[in-house]
């Protein structure tokens, strides 16, 4: 038997989502981000992470499903993707839970408007539905790049 996986979940607009909590390396209250000129929309800046420059993304605007807007509850979770370390802002990070196997279903074609290809699958938890986002596919290559070329130039 599986053991169950630890899973942080976060809010963006309405929806809980979860990461794998292997995925990420701490939880962050949002700071002062440094903008960087020329880069996509999503791509918010840089900021400095006990000595290491990480860029920042705006989960919602990557995801298309608007634009965060910052209160005393945003947070920043974060997380290695691949040889980066990225921030990723969210509404909120609430919580950590167990889930098993046996309650994640796989996930429709579309959900809360976000694409299947970000997605694990869907938790069926007591009272509610937890997206799970696979953040290994939340940027394409050129992303990856364009993020990477941000801190080379920080």
């Amino acid at each position: 038997m599986n053991e169950p996986s630890k899973v942080i979940v976060f809010q963006l607009n309405e929806e809980q989502y979860g990461v794998d909590i292997q995925q990420v390396l701490s939880i962050e209250k949002l700071t002062e981000i440094t903008k960087v000129p020329k880069t996509s929309d999503f791509i918010k800046g840089i900021i400095n992470i006990r000595g290491e420059i990480t860029p920042i993304i705006d989960l919602k605007d990557r995801l298309q499903i608007g634009e965060t807007e910052y209160t005393n509850d945003t947070r920043v979770l974060i997380v290695q993707l691949k040889d980066i370390q990225v921030g990723l802002i969210v509404d909120t990070a609430s919580d950590v839970i167990d889930i098993s196997d046996a309650s994640i279903d796989p996930p429709p074609k579309v959900i809360g408007g976000v694409s299947d290809n970000f997605i694990i699958g869907v938790a069926k938890l007591t009272e509610r539905l937890l997206i799970l986002l696979d953040l290994e596919h939340v940027l394409n290559l050129d992303e990856m790049n364009e993020i990477k070329s941000v801190t080379d130039e920080a």
